[in-house]
């Protein structure tokens, strides 16, 4: 599998797969033929279809400067290997010197079509964890006695830590400044922001309950709104999901006072899950629906807090597991194309949904049917049967049937 460094970027949004993807494409051809003075993009399938929305052609065009770049949408040509594909022309003096096909794999990753993923990406090659099933790294650890984030140090070196933290540092900025913003979000929907309401939306006679719940999906909104207005985010594992796991973890600290290294250890875990799940299964809205994010960021929340309460290995399964299973079959249908409805509470929904899932795991991991690899795997195979429509085209659901003002 791929370093922790593949699963939590550090980027603007509002889509790591629409435009940090593609920011990254451009960066790297542009570091490929300096001499280049223009590029002709093609965008097809989810990029194509929902590329406006999302700003795509505005990071390519505004990444490619001072060069000269054309972008043009194909929402008709199949893509065979992944669905957001893109094709990018370079001409130099007049002429044609070369072009590459891209894909724009998820969370801000790109493979080129016929090259490695590490050809262009140090921390893409699968060789940084040499295990790939959560049975496999489940039973070397428990051989040594070891903790999930004990073998991410041993695979990546302590310096991850290090990385980790300014993970968590980034994560705690961004809701902050999601909770001090006010105003309506960017784009044709109007949407209000509603993280800072919702988190002053205090009681007198709140219960612990309510507050948890309030104060956990002001977080997630806070995140979401963020990167929905394009701010800096950290994929956990994707933008459109990126308010999931810094939500649970910062209430977490405040009420039961976690420090620092202790939220580390757990992003260390949450991020072996959700490497799992990128290796063997997908992390793309685009390829197997919103499950694929959302659901994939509650099982990476739920595995880092159990982490946090000390949880032993199966239960750190169960949890995951739990909270994937449970979002089998979401699908990926944002209204104009935009990372907003139903996206921004979906992130509020499936944090709550992960301290549910470690409540659960607290108590019936022993009697677990289900296993992680497994839940992966129906992840994957669900995705694929499901419609176009529903995969992140805005063709179908709620994009379809929501009448635009």
């Amino acid at each position: 599998m791929q370093s922790l460094r593949e699963i939590y970027k550090i980027g603007r949004g509002p889509s790591s797969s629409h435009t940090m993807g593609p920011e990254r494409a451009i960066k790297i051809i542009k570091k490929l033929f300096p001499h280049a003075d223009e590029f002709k993009v093609t965008l097809y399938g989810s990029l194509a279809l929902t590329g406006r929305g999302h700003g795509t052609d505005t990071v390519i065009e505004q990444t490619a400067a001072p060069v000269k770049c054309t972008v043009e949408w194909n929402e008709a040509a199949p893509c065979e290997v992944h669905p957001n594909t893109m094709d990018v022309k370079v001409y130099a003096g007049g002429n044609m010197i070369a072009e590459r096909r891209i894909y724009s794999v998820g969370g801000g990753s790109v493979v080129f079509d016929g090259e490695p993923p590490e050809r262009y990406e140090k921390n893409a090659s699968d060789g940084v964890y040499p295990l790939n099933t959560y049975k496999e790294i489940s039973e070397y650890c428990s051989a040594r006695n070891m903790r999930l984030w004990q073998y991410a140090e041993e695979c990546e070196g302590g310096e991850i830590f290090d990385y980790l933290l300014n993970v968590w540092e980034r994560m705690k900025e961004t809701i902050h400044e999601g909770l001090t913003a006010s105003g309506v979000l960017p784009g044709r929907l109007g949407t209000q922001r509603r993280a800072q309401k919702l988190f002053q939306q205090k009681h007198i006679d709140e219960s612990a309950q309510t507050r948890e719940n309030r104060l956990v999906c002001s977080y997630a909104f806070a995140t979401g709104e963020q990167n929905a207005a394009g701010g800096v985010v950290v994929t956990a594992p994707t933008c459109g999901a990126c308010g999931v796991v810094p939500s649970v973890l910062k209430y977490m600290q405040e009420t039961r006072g976690f420090s620092d290294e202790q939220i580390v250890r757990a992003l260390a875990t949450g991020g072996i899950v959700g490497l799992l799940i990128k290796k063997n299964a997908s992390i793309s809205g685009a390829e197997c629906g919103c499950q694929a994010e959302i659901g994939s960021a509650c099982s990476m929340a739920a595995a880092a807090l159990a982490e946090l309460f000390d949880m032993g290995l199966g239960q750190i399964e169960y949890a995951a597991e739990v909270a994937m299973e449970h979002h089998l079959g979401l699908t990926c249908d944002p209204i104009a194309g935009l990372v907003q409805i139903p996206c921004i509470e979906r992130n509020a929904v499936a944090a709550m949904r992960a301290i549910n899932a470690l409540s659960l795991a607290n108590f019936l991991a022993d009697s677990r049917k289900i296993s992680f690899d497994i839940i992966v795997k129906t992840m994957y195979n669900t995705g694929k049967d499901l419609l176009n429509n529903y995969r992140e085209t805005s063709a179908g659901g709620l994009a379809k049937y929501y009448e635009l003002k």
